[in-house]
């Protein structure tokens, strides 16, 4: 039984690799993709080919050399082997719950970090263990950790996070100042002399970080760029100019374009061969203590680990093979293209959708950078802030409403300098020996820069802001969350042993499955058909024919809100009413998203069509609100009723709720079949029956009066009773308003084709 534990523990180990490298890359997709993507450079498809080539290259010509998993973090001499397999056993299922949780979350954060904070918490739990056998105490805790390397790497992450945003924005500004963002129109030279610099910043960029300990650089061409950057630097400089000018002048090239491309490809070698021991460093590491304590024959609890002090370079099979599961997760990971978006929607130039609401602070840092800004601009001469301003004007493109999504997140100027200023950080932080996130470096650079374009301005800014002190909350969560979930569960495993392996590994493939199941579901969601749409046509025909089946969804959608708020209340279920008033909230949000598209809408009107379709269109949204709040007080109602343990409804009223309910189901599916079918003409008959659905509903007010002046002794009753009826007579006024509204602009838009037809 002793070896087999060890044998399970370095399956289970190979086994968390795989499952640590899909949600690994799934994060760090972000750092090679958000440019490409953002800007539409090139086509998704072949954006995913480069980065597929530059993730087999990097790991291809990785060095293999996993030093921070064996002893970067803690001294290996003062474990034995025991302890080193429980602390590696701590760091994998720590790292892969933490990232899948940020992948789930749709945020990027540091896989870096995560790891090194791993190791350091789980060394931390099993150093403090040994302390306290040995009666030792707390000051000897240094003795088996690394602590420099920690505090150097919470001082990169901090350096990283401000240096970043910083150069970004200096860079982009001094970009978009040149260039403008009619770059289009701009002579060939110009595009030269930027492609040339940008070129030069990432063929250093892949030299020094991509292919810094790769073989096949290695002798006269590595020691000359070591030697000799200044020479290095102004020769590439040089020649990647002429090569522009050339390519842009006489091949009409894109440089811009290039560049993006050029870029991609070094972040995603880059991410492969650097980052690659973040994934598989640990278990490689524990298959060697393996190998080197069943060689030694010594007892596991007596058998000292010094021996992972030395360098051992990892087999060139584990390399490509890992390389491979990069790429499948690249193509195929629902949850990388989440992480990817978070990004871009922050740094995106337009405005739209807000992901993020706004908090205190981000407001406070928005009131007091509109204030700095104003203070700066009576410095500066207005000559000069005009022509400034001039140069950040867009230049005015007509598109299509329908074709609004479809346009880049920003410009292939601010791609191209988020790959370059990132590309030049990293590369001058890895001379420097200094631990940098690539992840960080590369989100501030994009957030820099989008501040730097004006990408945040008075509509975006305050979102914009929530969004990223989110994301940068949630590195400093990585760091703090990875050294506690380490130790604990490092602590765990020394305490239970097998039975703490299997309980937790059975865990963590629970929280996994149950992760990829809520995403997946969330998504489905997101892309269900009963979802409400924006209007796209110019036209007022257009606009009813396309808002008939927003008002089926919905009017579907409420029979069955208002259903489930009369079941929940008559058999007192709060997990039905809780999950109702989710289905309303998010039938209130899809109707807000509408509003919020108003000025879109009515920008895309025809000339002909401005004033009868935006009165009907405003009409119409203000009626599905009337609709949507009518459903979101009923589904409270309920809710807060039955959430408070207030006394359940009586048989008579519940009898007399289910009337009602009836009653508004055969209204709402006759309301549903009219606007499927748009066979508007019937509306009429409908609205005839006006008055029966009011007098029904008043016939049960007055049932109510008279049991509250007779047999009533609940107020809590009454008053749910009373809203209900009264909120549900609401419901239906909002209906025939809807339906008197459709009916009114129907006739008049199909009247006169009708005479036209005839005559």
């Amino acid at each position: 039984m002793g070896e087999n534990i060890y044998v399970f523990m370095v399956v289970a180990l190979g086994i968390l690799a795989i499952t640590d490298l899909v949600v690994g890359v799934s994060n760090d997709a972000v750092n090679f993709l958000n440019s490409a993507i953002g800007s539409r450079a090139i086509s998704f498809k072949t954006i995913m080919i480069i980065a597929s080539v530059g993730i087999a290259f990097g790991a291809m010509s990785s060095s293999g050399m996993m030093e921070v998993a064996r002893k970067g973090i803690f001294n290996p001499g003062e474990f034995v082997f025991e302890e080193i397999m429980f602390i590696f056993m701590a760091v994998m299922i720590t790292d892969i719950l933490l990232l899948d949780f940020f992948n789930t979350l749709g945020m990027p954060t540091s896989t870096t970090v995560s790891i090194v904070f791993e190791l350091l918490g789980a060394s931390v739990a099993i150093s403090l263990v040994k302390i306290i056998n040995l009666d030792r105490g707390f000051s000897d805790l240094g003795a088996y950790i690394n602590t420099d390397k920690a505090t150097e790497i919470i001082f990169g992450i901090l350096l990283s996070v401000f240096i970043a945003f910083t150069i970004g924005a200096i860079v982009q500004f001094v970009s978009r100042l040149l260039i403008s963002f009619d770059f289009k129109s701009k002579s060939k030279w110009v595009e030269a002399i930027f492609g040339g610099l940008a070129i030069t910043a990432i063929v250093y960029f892949i030299l020094v970080k991509g292919l810094k300990s790769a073989a096949i650089f290695n002798g006269s061409m590595s020691e000359f760029v070591t030697t000799q950057p200044e020479l290095f630097v102004l020769a590439n400089v040089i020649f990647w100019i002429l090569f522009s000018w050339v390519g842009a002048r006489f091949l009409k090239w894109n440089i811009y374009t290039l560049i993006i491309a050029f870029g991609t490809f070094a972040l995603a070698m880059a991410f492969a061969g650097n980052d690659l021991v973040n994934f598989i460093g640990v278990p490689i590491a524990a298959l060697q203590s393996f190998q080197d304590w069943q060689v030694s024959g010594v007892d596991p609890t007596q058998y000292n680990m010094s021996g992972l002090a030395a360098a051992v370079r990892t087999p060139t099979l584990l390399l490509l093979f890992s390389g491979g599961i990069m790429v499948i997760t690249l193509w195929f990971s629902s949850k990388a293209k989440s992480v990817v978006k978070t990004s871009v929607d922050l740094a995106r130039q337009d405005e739209g959708d807000e992901r993020f609401q706004p908090n205190y602070l981000s407001r406070q840092i928005v009131k007091f950078s509109i204030g700095a800004f104003e203070n700066l601009s009576k410095v500066i001469p207005p000559s000069i802030a005009k022509k400034v301003d001039k140069q950040f004007v867009i230049p005015y493109t007509y598109v299509p409403k329908s074709k609004i999504q479809d346009m880049p997140a920003f410009d292939l100027v601010r791609a191209a300098v988020n790959l370059m200023v990132a590309s030049v950080l990293i590369s001058i932080a890895t001379s420097m020996k200094l631990p940098l996130s690539t992840t960080y470096v590369t989100f501030m650079v994009a957030m820099g820069t989008s501040l730097a374009d004006r990408a945040w301005g008075a509509e975006s800014a305050v979102y914009r802001v929530a969004g990223v002190l989110n994301v940068i909350g949630g590195w400093f969560f990585t760091a703090l969350s990875a050294f506690v979930a380490a130790a604990l569960i490092a602590y765990l495993l020394h305490l239970g042993k097998l039975v703490a392996i299997i309980a937790l590994l059975v865990f963590a493939a629970v929280i996994l499955l149950r992760n990829y199941l809520s995403h997946n579901k969330k998504t489905k969601v997101i892309k269900a058909e009963d979802s409400l749409r924006r209007a796209e046509s110019s036209s007022i025909q257009g606009v009813i024919e396309e808002s008939a089946d927003n008002i089926g969804n919905m009017i579907k959608r409420s029979n069955r809100i208002y259903t489930n708020s009369v079941n929940g209340l008559a058999r007192h279920q709060i997990d039905l009413l809780r999950k109702n008033r989710k289905g309303v909230n998010k039938m209130t949000n899809e109707i807000d998203d509408l509003k919020n598209n108003i000025f879109y809408f009515i920008k895309n009107l025809d000339e002909s069509s401005v004033g009868g379709a935006s009165n009907f269109y405003i009409s119409l949204l203000g009626h599905l609100q009337d609709f949507s709040q009518s459903l979101e007080y009923i589904s409270t109602l309920g809710y807060n009723h039955v959430h408070n343990n207030h006394k359940k409804l009586k048989y008579t009223q519940i009898k007399e709720l289910k009337e009602l309910d009836t009653a508004l189901e055969r209204l709402f599916d006759n309301t549903r079949e009219i606007f499927q079918t748009r066979t508007f003409e019937k509306i009429g008959s409908i609205l005839q029956q006006r008055d029966e659905f009011f007098e029904l509903v008043s016939e049960k007010i007055e049932k109510q009066v008279a049991r509250t002046r007779t047999e009533e002794s609940s107020p809590k009753n009454t008053t749910l009773y009373f809203s209900f009826l009264t909120e549900s007579k609401d419901l239906i006024k909002s209906t025939m308003k809807l339906l008197e509204l459709y009916y009114t602009e129907h006739d008049s838009t199909v009247e006169p084709a009708r005479i036209v037809k005839q005559n």
